[in-house]
Order: C-alpha cells, then sequence, then structure tokens
C-alpha cells in the first residue's frame, strides 16, 4: 500500500473512530451510514487531505454538513497518526495535515523498494500480451512505427510494474498480397538489372523504394542471371524468401537499437501452415456466424456487430447509421483473406496461448477494424469486446524550425526509423514519442531534440539525476554518505519545496496505476518532469552543503530518494538516467 493509500485508510479510520465516540455520547445520531471521498485538493492552504464525509451524511442525520464535521473533528484522536491537525472549511469538509511521520515514511518506501519503487498489484497477475510494430516486413519502418514502438514497449514496462505478467509480441505479416506485391516488385527490378529498366515493366502497385533496387541488386550478386529462366511461380517464391530473410534481421536490429526486445516474432504464415486459420474458419461457421455467397465465405459482420452494440447500449436508430457491412473470410480462389488470419491470430492469443487481455497498438486508420474483430472473437466466445484492447496511435509530425519534415535528406523518401537515430539519440526519440497520450497529435521538434538545456524535456529530467549523483558525490568525498531512512530526523524537512517534493515522489505509485488503468505510459513522462521541477525548485531553495548535520542528513536522503525515482521512471519508458552531464 502506497502512503497516499495509507493516508486515504487512515483519515476513513479516524472519522469512523470519532463518529463511534460522537454517536456513543449522543452528540451525532447513531446508526448512520458514512461515506464519502478523500481527495487530494489542487490548493493545499486548508489541507494535504479533503474528506466529504461530513456532506454526505447530512441527509441521514438531518443536521447541517458544517455540524457534523466539526463534531467529527473534536472527536478525532490524532495521536499516532500521519496527521498534525483536522480542521473544517466550506460547507463541511473535514481537512487534514499531514505531519512529519508521513514525509519520514515516504522515504523509508523509496528506500524499501529500490528499483521497484512505485509498482502495485493492480494488475493482480492477469497475463497481458501486448502486440506492437507489427510493421508490414516488405519496407524500413517510418514514423509511425517509431512511436508505436516506444508506445507498446513503455506500456508493457509500465503493465508489469503494475502486477500484470507480460509478453511483448511482433506479428510478421510474412504471406498474402503484401508479399506478393514485394516478391514481384523485387522480381521486376531483378530483371530490369539484366535487361535495363525500359525493356520490363514495374508493377503499378508495386513498392517502389530504393530499399527494393537493393534487394534485387542483393538477390542478383547472390544467384546470378540463372534464376530469370524458372518458372514465375517458383522465381516469386524465392524473391519473397530472399527479401523476408534480408528485411527481417533488419527490422529486428532497428528496434534492438531502439531499445525494443520482444519475448517472441510471431509469424503469419506459421497459422495458414499449421491449419489453424481454416480451423477458426470452421468454428466461425459451426455457430452459424458464416454464409456463402458467389463462391465465397462471409462473416456475418453486421449482424455480430449489431449484437454488440446492442449490449453497449445503443439503439437500433444508432445501429442503423453506421451502414454496417459483412466481411469476406474466404475468397473465391480458396485464398483466406488477412481479416481471417486476424481473428484466427487473435484466437490463438486467448483460447491457444491463454492469454487473459491481448493489447494491440494500433495506426488510427485501422478504427474501423476494431470492432468488427472485438465482435468475430465474441462469435468464437472469447469476450473480444473485453478482452482485446486496441490502443489507437494518432500521426506524427515531424518538425524543424517550424517547418514540416517530410522526406528523407538521403534518400527522398519518408523518413525511416533508423534516418531518425543517426540524427538524434535513442533517449531523445524514446522520451518525446511517449510525451502525449496516444490518441493525441504529435509534432516531434528536431532542433528542441538535441538542446542541450531546460527548454528540451529530456534534457531537463537527465541534468535533474546527473545533478543529484554529482551532489552525492561530493558530499560523500566531504563524509557526509546518504543515511538510511531510520536514521533521518523528517521534522526538519518544513519548507515548502521540500514537502511538495515528497509529495511528488509519494504519487508514483497512483500514476503507475492509473497508466496501467488507462493504457497510457504517457503519464510517467508527465510525472517525472514534474518531479525533476519540483527538485530543480527545492535544490534552489534549499541549501544542503554547509547545514548543520541533522539538516543536511535529511535533505540529502530526500535528494537521494528523488534520484531513485526518477531513475525508475526514465527505466519505465526506456530513457538512460546519466550520473554526467
Amino acid at each position: 500500500m502506497s502512503m497516499i493509500e495509507k493516508a486515504k485508510s487512515q483519515i476513513d479510520a479516524l472519522v469512523r473512530g470519532a463518529y463511534e465516540s460522537a454517536a456513543g455520547k449522543g452528540l451525532l445520531p447513531p446508526g448512520a451510514e458514512l461515506k464519502g471521498t478523500i481527495e487530494i485538493p489542487k490548493d493545499t492552504v486548508y489541507g494535504d487531505y479533503a474528506c466529504s464525509y461530513a456532506m454526505s451524511a447530512a441527509k441521514a442525520m438531518r443536521m447541517p454538513p458544517k455540524k457534523i464535521a466539526e463534531t467529527l473533528a473534536a472527536e478525532m484522536d490524532l495521536s499516532g497518526s500521519y496527521f498534525a491537525s483536522v480542521s473544517v472549511a466550506g460547507a463541511g469538509f473535514i481537512n487534514f495535515t499531514l505531519a512529519p511521520s508521513w514525509y519520514g515514511g515516504v522515504l523509508q518506501d523509496v528506500e524499501a523498494s529500490g528499483d521497484t519503487y512505485g509498482a502495485c498489484d493492480f494488475g493482480g497477475g492477469r497475463r497481458v500480451m501486448v502486440e506492437f510494430v507489427s510493421a508490414n516486413p516488405t519496407g524500413p519502418m517510418h514514423m509511425g512505427n517509431a512511436r508505436g514502438g516506444v508506445l507498446g514497449d513503455s506500456l508493457a514496462s509500465v503493465l508489469q510494474r503494475a502486477g500484470f505478467e507480460v509478453a511483448r509480441e511482433f506479428y510478421v505479416n510474412d504471406t498474402g498480397n503484401q508479399i506478393d506485391k514485394f516478391a514481384r516488385s523485387i522480381d521486376a527490378r531483378y530483371r530490369q538489372l539484366i535487361h535495363g529498366e525500359e525493356s520490363v515493366a514495374f508493377p503499378e502497385d508495386g513498392y517502389h523504394g530504393d530499399d527494393i533496387r537493393e534487394l534485387a541488386k542483393a538477390f542478383r550478386e547472390e544467384n546470378g542471371d540463372g534464376a530469370e529462366v524458372l518458372p514465375e511461380d517458383e522465381r516469386l517464391r524465392k524473391m519473397g524468401e530472399f527479401g523476408l530473410r534480408r528485411n527481417i534481421p533488419k527490422m529486428r536490429a532497428d528496434l534492438e537499437r531502439y531499445k525494443i526486445f520482444y519475448d517472441k516474432w510471431f509469424f503469419e504464415s506459421s497459422l495458414h501452415e499449421s491449419g489453424f486459420v481454416a480451423e477458426t474458419l470452421e468454428k466461425l461457421t459451426e455457430k452459424g456466424r458464416t454464409y456463402e455467397k458467389d463462391g465465397a465465405l462471409w462473416l456475418k459482420t453486421s449482424e455480430l456487430l449489431r449484437e454488440k452494440y446492442r449490449a453497449e447500449g445503443k439503439t437500433d436508430a444508432q445501429i442503423e447509421k453506421l451502414d454496417l457491412k459483412d466481411d469476406v473470410l474466404r475468397r473465391a480462389n480458396g485464398f483466406c483473406t488477412y481479416f481471417a488470419a486476424d481473428i484466427a491470430y487473435h484466437r490463438d492469443k486467448l483460447e491457444r496461448r491463454k492469454f487473459d487481455i491481448a493489447v494491440n497498438i494500433w495506426g488510427a486508420d485501422h478504427h474501423g477494424h476494431v470492432a468488427r474483430l472485438q465482435a468475430a472473437l465474441d462469435a468464437l466466445g472469447l469476450d473480444g469486446s473485453h478482452r482485446l484492447v486496441i490502443v489507437l496511435m494518432q500521426l506524427v509530425n515531424l518538425m524543424r524550425d517550424g517547418e514540416v519534415v517530410r522526406m528523407s535528406k538521403r534518400t527522398g523518401k519518408a523518413i525511416a526509423l533508423c534516418d531518425l537515430l543517426d540524427e538524434i539519440s535513442v533517449d531523445a526519440a524514446r522520451y518525446f514519442f511517449n510525451s502525449r497520450a496516444s490518441d493525441s497529435h504529435l509534432d516531434f521538434d528536431l532542433g528542441l531534440a538535441v538542446r542541450e538545456d531546460s527548454e528540451n524535456p529530456v534534457y531537463y529530467v537527465q541534468y535533474a539525476h546527473a545533478r543529484i549523483c554529482s551532489l552525492i558525490a561530493m558530499l560523500k568525498g566531504e563524509g557526509h554518505a546518504v543515511p538510511r531512512a531510520e536514521n533521518i530526523d523528517a521534522s526538519l524537512l518544513t519548507a515548502t519545496e521540500e514537502r511538495e517534493l515528497l509529495k511528488q515522489i509519494a504519487l508514483l505509485p497512483e500514476e503507475i496505476r492509473l497508466s496501467a488503468r488507462d493504457w497510457d505510459p504517457s503519464r510517467i513522462n508527465r510525472y517525472v518532469q514534474e518531479l525533476a521541477a519540483r527538485f530543480h525548485r527545492f535544490y534552489n531553495a534549499c541549501r544542503i552543503r554547509g547545514e548543520e548535520e541533522g539538516l543536511l542528513c535529511a535533505r540529502l536522503k530526500l535528494a537521494a530518494a528523488t534520484r531513485d525515482v526518477i531513475k525508475n521512471c526514465l527505466t519505465l519508458i526506456g530513457v538512460t538516467a546519466p550520473e554526467k552531464m
């Protein structure tokens, strides 16, 4: 239990104890049900916590809430509690002011928890699969993949800290139309190398990037010109296999450079080869959820969505406006669609591998696919509407000097992840891409990302960590080691800047819980940025070096705890915490 939870729990016990005492003395009516809120007010001038129990009880007790609050406050015994005083304000709020024991408890919690400070049991050990990036292996990864990568990886880390059992996965789309187009694009460039570009037509819908030319050149160097005489099917198969064999390791290397490592790379082709896609379609058919038309197998998507939306409370009139349509699962030529494979893949996650929740990071352009996939899983009895969570991610605008950067100067094409990491640090990329909630558009300022001043948020936070490390090293050289929390006098930490810093430290467990609840790791960026700001204010207002021993030790311990929490937060989002800058 965090120090904030402990404080709220103690307030509840104090109020209930005061009520029993007051009712026993005949000061308040007996038998009333006490309930209400316990909040941390934005303005703490009247207290650090505010309780609304008196106002909630006013009707049942038939008394003015302020009178109830005053009676409860008068009957309250704060000895041995986390609170120094209690008062009444406004219409009947009971306000509590924290005592030094609470602030000392924060420092003890940080010391005891170490690298896991902020952990909570919100997840309850539930198994979660986080699938992210999953870019088509037909070309370089771009800005959307860069944002999705850090979002997925940071979210997985937050979920682990929040008590979930987490697995990271990359889904490789190594079959289907895009791979056929990929193979035909390499094949055309390969034959153009042999006969000249004017002699071989390039597919209108082919991939035109320089990377395809490079693959064709590499294929020719490895296989010579003889592959041209192979039957087209065999030649295209070889081209596709060659391209994937080159591209997938490159994707893996780029992601590892970005500090992203997966527990599993799952290949779509394995679903088809094992018969799992066909089996999934059979199950949907057995449940009466498919029909045949024009030689194709269709999913009754519109019927499934109507059921889903009615269960969510939508009216028939609202549903009719959605223009629902059915989906093809298997074409007349016998080939299954991408949607069919997607249903099978998520059935594999939830049924065969028994994950409690499947979380996918998708681009916002996939919005229309979310409900359809959830409904298909509902039809299979897998409760997709609740167990499949889709985090939709908005676009990124890459900016330089106030102008949008759309092309790479080196290639003339859309900027790839590897191009970006050639220009800015991995730390800056990860911090900036995780700085906004996924449903917000993100302007990524390249100029700001390389600045070494307080305007650059990642520099600002890292500098706070390095500043504390330098301070601790300097004081250690003067004979002042960081003390144990039990050996400091927290009552000496009376300055506003000291207590505001301690309150921010105490918030981390709740921030981790809310980040996990909302699938939003960007909360950690905002939290640690505010923590750094409060540390800088504390450091500028409260001298450490040269103070008398008791105060020096208390402030040194506070600085050390701040250092540890900053490092914990940066580690969660995959950013380093340097000791020198």
